[in-house]
């Protein structure tokens, strides 16, 4: 798993934003040969203040540093727990569950 940190504009949708990452990408790493890679099926988008914008572009650029403790599944349920935001296990991962 990856994040992807950009700016959009307000006239596009998120859905519309998501297929101009999803689409082109998964064109690319099929004509390089990638078998391994896929997007699952859904996604998680979140607004983050002007004020953050450094702290989430560090995050970022440390990932993989921060799965070596805990899983990228471990790490998003602990997400949507501390902003006590409503899930249901059969929707947040698709391929993991």
């Amino acid at each position: 798993m990856g994040y992807v940190r950009f700016r959009a504009q307000y006239t596009i949708t998120i859905v519309d934003m998501i297929q101009k990452i999803k689409i082109p990408s998964s064109y690319k790493m099929a004509r390089i040969g990638s078998k391994e890679f896929h997007w699952q099926k859904g996604y998680g988008a979140y607004t983050v203040s002007q004020s953050k914008l450094e702290t989430v572009k560090k995050y970022i650029q440390n990932q993989q540093e921060h799965h070596r403790t805990m899983t990228v599944q471990e790490e998003y349920i602990k997400f949507l727990e501390k902003y006590e935001t409503e899930y249901d296990l059969k929707y947040v991962w698709d391929y993991w569950w």
